[in-house]
């Protein structure tokens, strides 16, 4: 069991590692992944990264629950998250932020962001239809979350804006602020800084910071871009072709030798750090 990270002193007590053990996923007679274990520490920033094709997206439809496991488990302290649907693993305290922006352009920042809190709801549809006191306190104790939430990711602002006008770098970052609506111990990130630029990835960069030494959560991120990867990650597993090639620090990562063939198709020793921060997604379709 990995042990926690020190996050200046700030990790919540109830956080439990998230084991990945053995997890092979095939479709037809693709095999997507194969035999993939890793451990994710309490309050541990760790990137899962690899070449297109690699099966990151794979693994990450796993945690969530989309994909199912043909072999292996995922523990989340007791809970089997392989064992679970989707909306199972939200309520164990594990949000993921997608890729593709999935928010609706026409309602506010802040309605879009109240989605987040559905789960968390307890006054239930007849209540809230009626304006009963105990369902009027509810609501308002989550839009007070709410504004919390969108003041800590610079969005205390646009909390009325409708989604569609914002730019880019701000729709990624309600994208992050809808999942930590659900007030997760575990948070998916599924790409953050696709599409960004320079100045938009580092801020969400230090977003991503933020959040895991104020919340004291633990943080899963695919990303192509591996400046950034090895800048902010405490712990790197590394996938090619369905398989686990590398587990370990950002250093330890950058020069193992399978790591670096794997990105550049020859033993040399070019750092893979180097790796061109706008490469192509990854179905998981496309390789095995």
């Amino acid at each position: 069991m990995s042990e926690a990270v020190e996050v200046d002193g700030q990790i919540r007590a109830d956080l439990p590692p998230l084991e990945v053990e053995h997890v092979s996923v095939r479709f037809g007679a693709i095999k997507a992944l194969s035999d993939v274990s890793f451990a994710v520490a309490p309050g541990a920033i760790h990137a899962v990264i690899g070449p297109n094709g690699a099966g990151k997206s794979t693994m990450f439809n796993v945690l969530s629950g989309v994909y199912k496991a043909a072999e292996g488990q995922v523990r989340f302290g007791d809970a089997r998250l392989d064992r679970m649907r989707p909306y199972q693993i939200a309520d164990v305290g594990v949000a993921r932020a997608f890729q593709n922006i999935a928010l609706s352009g026409a309602q506010s920042v802040a309605e879009n962001l109240m989605l987040g809190r559905h789960h968390l709801t307890r006054a239930g549809f007849l209540s809230a239809g009626l304006r009963l006191p105990r369902a009027t306190r509810e609501g308002r104790r989550h839009g007070e979350r709410v504004a919390e939430i969108a003041e800590f990711l610079d969005l205390g602002d646009k909390l009325h804006t409708p989604v569609g006008v914002l730019s880019y770098g701000d729709q990624k970052r309600v994208e992050v602020a809808r999942a930590l609506c659900t007030e997760p111990r575990l948070l998916l990130l599924d790409e953050p800084v696709a599409g960004m630029n320079a100045e938009e990835t580092e801020r969400m960069a230090d977003a991503i910071r933020e959040i895991r030494s104020a919340l004291g959560i633990s943080i899963i991120l695919v990303e192509h871009d591996m400046g950034m990867v090895m800048s902010l990650a405490d712990r790197v597993t590394v996938l090619d072709f369905g398989r686990l090639i590398a587990d370990g620090t950002p250093a330890e990562v950058q020069t193992d030798p399978e790591v670096i063939r794997a990105y550049l198709g020859s033993g040399n020793e070019t750092d893979p750090s180097l790796v061109a921060a706008d490469a192509p997604t990854d179905p998981p379709e496309s390789r095995p």
